[in-house]
Formats: structure tokens, sequence, C-alpha cells
């Protein structure tokens, strides 16, 4: 039994109201103690005392047992026609709060609200934000509208702190309701500086980040001051579209504006730099704080992972361990991912054998996906092969990706094939199944093969998502695809495109004609690959800013070897630091070499 020390002897008039919520307040900090505090409630007949129920189901919440509570106040006896008069809106408050803020019973902040509907006790403008934000744990678009049509009934669709959540909600929602959020944003009477970061913070979620961009720069025309959350989520989108100079305005606005530098602003920060190809930034932000969390060393970790960079990476990883920073799943992934960009395939087979023996992690499929990459990447694909048919789970779709992937590149053409088969069998409408078979069809010179496969794509209304380059200049973002002529300059563009082809040839490129995977002859394919589309980003780039100056991209697949090589080239022609970076990581081109020593 513990000791609360309560006045067990004392009359019950004398065990006041005050007397419990002071129970409550200091010295409630166990389910155990929770329970003596319910016997003593009940034993003194305060039951039904509205400031004691509220607080009780606060403190249970608190201890996480908010189902202990709902079991007080709700028992299997207690029915909806005989409501007890003591529960009013602001009970219901703190009950349909703590559920919207427990992970797996979201759902019954919205069943609350209709309990306390059906109670006939009336919402206030408390109750719409917890509500919604339940509704946008579980993900329901219906429901969600549902509680919009009830903000409106109650006359709360002024209120700008429910119409900020209410926003918030619809863009949690995806794309099915993220043009309900454009609306309610549109139509809002008052907007402040939550409303117009939660908008920003939705084009972010939902990968439009260009969007989010121009939405900010709106935001600063209109006169509303952004503050810490608003800087996280452009910081967020200049990572996703590689926009450094953006950034790093950005960096400078904030200490400007003298918005304070929280923990995770400065963790936006590291992942906005070592994202948009400028790691070191990222390191010495790193290093210049003042507490860390675990993100704040994961960033980093990943970011060292992305540039190649596996022996920092490792070292990183280590001194946080050293320094009592318990590394997680998240890091753990980032140090795989290190070891896999970088070769580093012992160190790598250690730390995944580590994450049970030292740390009692259970590694999870991105774990073995990361093995699986780091295999292949090495070159044992018929080792990744064999990890993958001892794994404890059935391995996902981007796991064998991986394989059919290697197979290409090391010509195991045959295993790729029956894998791709099998893909294509288990997930019959995913685009990129198709185009890896279609490639090693390709590769082995199986022509009508490859026709098939692509007519089969078409049957089924499948498209090969196209490549495509971002590049930031002058504060601007311009996108190419392969053989884009809608830009203004476009003949300019061409133009570039031909002189960089015969200065790069002099200097001893020779295209990779066999990465053009078509029945077309040589020079057609050299004319194929002269339109990529990082290269049309590059002449851009090579037109429309200082000689000297650092050109940086961003391309949405991976680097094809044909890019790979030209861009070598053309850095050390035309004496430019190229960075690129590819959907896995970033290539540091200068005088002809690249930071991944052609491993990639």
């Amino acid at each position: 039994m513990i000791n609360l020390k309560l006045p067990i002897n004392t009359p019950k008039t004398r065990l006041t109201e005050q007397t419990i919520l002071t129970l409550l307040n200091s010295h409630c900090n166990t389910l155990s103690k929770l329970t003596q505090i319910h016997a003593f409630i009940l034993k003194t007949g305060l039951q039904n005392n509205p400031l004691i129920l509220t607080k009780f189901t606060s403190t249970s919440s608190n201890l996480n047992s908010i189902h202990y509570a709902t079991s007080f106040l709700f028992p299997p006896s207690h029915t909806t026609s005989t409501p007890t008069p003591s529960y009013d809106a602001f009970l219901f408050n703190t009950l349909i709060r703590a559920y919207s803020q427990t992970r797996d019973s979201k759902s019954n902040s919205f069943l609350f609200y209709r309990t306390m509907l059906r109670y006939g006790v009336t919402p206030n403008k408390f109750t719409f934000p917890f509500v919604l934000k339940g509704c946008a744990g579980i993900g329901s678009l219906r429901l969600g509208k549902c509680v919009h049509g009830c903000v409106v009934k109650f006359g709360f669709e002024e209120d700008v702190h429910v119409l900020n959540t209410l926003i918030h909600m619809y863009c949690c929602l995806g794309e099915d309701g993220f043009e309900f959020a454009e609306k309610v944003f549109d139509d809002s009477p008052k907007m402040d500086t939550v409303t117009w970061s939660a908008m920003i913070a939705g084009f972010v979620r939902l990968g439009c980040s260009s969007r989010a961009v121009d939405l900010f720069r709106e935001m600063q025309v209109m006169g509303v001051c952004p503050d810490e959350i608003t800087m996280v989520s452009v910081l967020s989108a200049c990572a996703d579209l590689g926009a450094l100079e953006l950034g790093k305005w950005v960096e400078s606005y904030v200490e400007k504006k003298n918005i304070p530098k929280s923990v995770e602003l400065c963790n936006a920060l590291i992942d906005m730099f070592a994202k948009c190809g400028n790691v070191d930034k990222a390191i010495k932000l790193f290093r210049q704080m003042d507490s860390r969390t675990i993100v704040s060393w994961t960033s980093v970790i990943a970011g060292l992972a992305m540039h190649g960079r596996g022996l920092d990476a490792v070292s990183l990883f280590d001194e946080m361990v050293e320094n009592g920073i318990t590394p997680d799943d998240v890091a753990f992934i980032g140090v795989l991912s290190a070891c896999s960009h970088s070769g580093l395939v012992d160190k790598g087979r250690y730390y995944f054998g580590s994450m049970e023996r030292n740390f009692s992690i259970v590694p999870k499929v991105e774990h073995y996906g990361c093995m699986v990459d780091l295999l292949c990447r090495g070159g044992f694909v018929k080792e990744a092969f064999e990890f993958v048919q001892k794994m404890p789970f059935e391995p996902n779709q981007i796991i064998w990706r991986t394989i059919i992937t290697a197979c290409h590149a090391t010509g195991e053409l045959k295993l790729g094939e029956s894998i791709s088969k099998e893909l294509i069998k288990s997930e019959p409408m995913h685009e990129s199944n198709y185009v890896l078979l279609s490639n090693i069809y390709a590769k082995l010179r199986q022509w009508e093969k490859k026709t098939k496969v692509r007519e089969m794509m078409d049957m089924r209304g499948m498209k090969k998502v196209p490549g495509s380059t971002m590049i930031e200049v002058n504060n601007e973002m311009y996108e190419f695809v392969a053989g884009d002529k809608s830009h203004d300059q476009y003949k300019e563009i061409y133009e570039m495109v031909d002189e960089m082809g015969r200065e790069i040839k002099k200097a001893g490129y020779v295209p990779t004609t066999s990465q053009v995977l078509l029945d077309i002859d040589e020079e057609d394919k050299e004319d194929a690959l002269y339109r990529h589309s990082e290269k049309l980003a590059i002449a851009f780039a090579l037109l429309n800013t200082p000689p000297g100056t650092s050109i940086r991209i961003v391309k949405n697949l991976r680097v094809c070897e044909d890019c790979h090589s030209a861009t070598k080239f053309i850095s050390k022609v035309y004496n430019r630091e190229i960075v690129v970076r590819d959907r896995n990581r970033f290539h540091h081109f200068k005088n002809g070499l690249c930071s991944c020593r052609d491993f990639w």
C-alpha cells in the first residue's frame, strides 16, 4: 500500500474538495495512487463535483491512463438517458483533448464529441480544435467535414483558432483534404501568423514546396510577421527544393528579426544546409548549438551520408554514443546509409549487428533495406539476395527493386528478370516494376520483349516518371525535363548544350550510349543524351551565372552514368564546381573529379 498521508480518520466533512484537488495536484504520480484517490472521492460522495471530475480526468491523462478516467466517468451502468449534471463542456474538452493526443485512441476524441452532444452539452471554441486534431490523427476526411459542419452550425467559423486547426486538419488529409484547406484559407475573415504557417506547412507536407515558398513571400507582402514555426516550414521547403540561396536568406531573416533559435529551428537549418549541398555549414551550426536532441545528431549524420562522407558520419555516430546519447532506429538508418554510400561494407555489417546486441533495437524493414543497398552497392548481389530470403518478415517492394537495379548494373540480368516478373505479379499497378523489366530487356537487346512491356504499361494507363532537374538562379527556381523547349531561352540553351558537347569531347569525353535503352543508331543516342534534363539545367546556369561561380542542381531521379561522366568534364572545361543532388545522394564535381569517386 502506497502511503499518501491521507487524513483517513478525519470526518467526511473535513475531507474537502480542496483536499482532494491538492492530492491530485501534488501526490498523484502513479496509477496506484490514482486508484486510492478515486476510492476517497467515492467515499466522500464527491464523484459528481465538476472541479474534481475534471482534475481527475486531466491527471489520468498525464499518467497515460485516460481509459481509467473514462471507466470512472462512464461505467457500463451509466446510460445517456440519465446524464450527470456536472458533466460540462470543460470536462468533455479535457477528455477529447486527452484522446486526441493518444496514439492508438484518436478516434475516441470524435466519439466523446458525439457523447457530449448526446448529453446536451454545448461545445465551445476550445472543443473543436481538439476534435479536429483527433480527425487529423485518424485520417478521416468524412469525419473532418462533419466536424467542419458543426463549426459552422455552432457559430465558430470566424474564430481564428478554430479556423487554424481546421486548415491544419485538412492539410493532414492528403490531396483530397488539401482543396478544402485552401478554400478555408482563402475564405478566412481573420488570419494571423498561425493561419499562414498552417497553410505553408500544408504545402510542404503535400510536396508542393514551390507553392509554400510563394505563399511565404505573399505573407511578407501582406505584412504578417512569421514566427519560429513558419521558418521551420519554409526551411523544409528550401531543403526539398535544394534552394540554398533562399535558405541562406531565411537564416539572415531569422537573425535580423530576432526570431528565437529553438532546437527545432536549429535542426531545420542543419537539415536545410545539408540537403542544399553545404554540409560543412550544417556541421558548423551543429557544433554551435547549446543543447542538442537526437534529431540534431541524426540530421548531421544523414547529411554526411548523402554527401558520401561515410567515415565522417561513422565518426560522428560513435561520438554521439560516447556522449551518452542512445541512438534510435532513425540514427541507425543514417549510419547504415553512410556506410552504403561510401562502400563501408564491413562497418555496415558491424552497426547492423550492434542494433540488437548493444542497444536492444530490433531492426525494421528500413534497416534491412539499408543492408541490402549496402551489399548491392558493394557488388555482393547474390549475398544480398540470400540476405533477403532470410529476413524475419516479408521484404517490401523497395528492397526487391534495389536488387533488380543492382542486377542491371552488375550483369545478373536473368536474376533481375525473374524478380521483376514476380514483382509485376504482386504489384501490377506500379510503373517502376515495368520500367525495371523494360530496362533489363533493353540491356539484353531483346527489343521485342521491351516493346511488349511498354505496351502493357500503356494498356494499364501507366507512365514512366519523367526525369526533371531544378536549379535556383537569382532566387528563382527553374525546372527542366528531357528535351524541354518551354523556357524563354530554350534556343540559347540548346546552342550551349551543343557547345558543351563539342568542348568536353575535345577534353576526352566519350558519350555512354549504352545508357540509351532504345533501338536507334549511335548518332541519335548521342543526341538523346545531350537533351537530358541535368545537361539543360547546367547549360542554363552557364548562360545566366558569372564565370567561376558554383552551379547547384537537383535531379528527381538517380543521375545516369553518361550525365555523371559529362558533368565531370564540364566542371573541368568551364572551371565550375557543380553540385548535383539526385534521388540518392550528392555529387560534388570539381576539376574533372566527383566526390563519390564514381561509386553511387
